[in-house]
Order: structure tokens, then sequence, then C-alpha cells
């Protein structure tokens, strides 16, 4: 049970903050959703680094583990919005808008996945 109440309890505080910063910023540009860039960008650099230190080091609880990737990071990371997000910019016909934002997006997730382990290699 206790594994069900941190992966519920991470994932209420990163959605919650997701929200938030995705209600914040994702106003600024008209074919560019900041806010969700922003927020899965974080999310994977959060995922790495935390992954990357739990094995590297016996250091890190799998509870706090647990909580932080799949609670956490599994709430603050939005694949649902970043898809209908997508599909709004297909819609409205703004295709070069779509490639530059699919590429940034996937290409940024897996340099922050990487820059995450890296830190946490230097550490």
């Amino acid at each position: 049970m206790k594994p069900i109440l941190l992966v519920f309890l991470g994932g209420g505080i990163g959605s919650v903050l997701r929200y938030l910063i995705s209600k914040s910023l994702n106003p600024y540009f008209t074919h560019f959703y900041l806010g969700t860039f922003l927020v899965n960008v974080l999310g994977c650099l959060v995922i790495g680094g935390v992954l990357g230190y739990a094995l590297k080091s016996d250091y890190l609880n799998p509870h706090l583990t647990l909580l932080l990737v799949a609670g956490f990071c599994g709430g603050f990371t939005t694949f649902s919005s970043f898809a209908f997000e997508q599909y709004e910019l297909l819609r409205s016909g703004a295709f070069l808008h779509f490639s530059l934002y699919i590429i940034a997006s996937l290409a940024t997730g897996l340099a922050a996945v990487a820059a995450g382990f890296w830190i946490v290699r230097q550490i």
C-alpha cells in the first residue's frame, strides 16, 4: 500500500506543478507550447538525475525513487497534452511549427535525460 501512496502523492504534486507552469507559460507563443515543453524537458532532466543517482549509489531510498520517478515525473510530464497540442498545430495547418516542436521536444528531452545522468556522474 505504501508504494501506491507514494506514487499518488508524487503524481499529485507533479500534476499541480505542471498545470501551474503550463497555464502560466503556454499563452506566450501562438504556435509553441512553452509550458508543456518546459515541464517535459525538466521531467526528463529529473528522471535522468534520479535514476542516474540511484544506479550510481545505494544512498537513494527505493521509496524516494518511486515517489520521484513514477509519482512526480509521471504526474509532471505529459504525453497526452503534447499529443493534443501537436494535433492542434496540424489541424490549424501550422506544419512547420508542428515539425519543429516535435523535433525540439524529442531532441531536448533525450539530451535532458543524458544531462541528468551526466550531472550525477560528476558529483
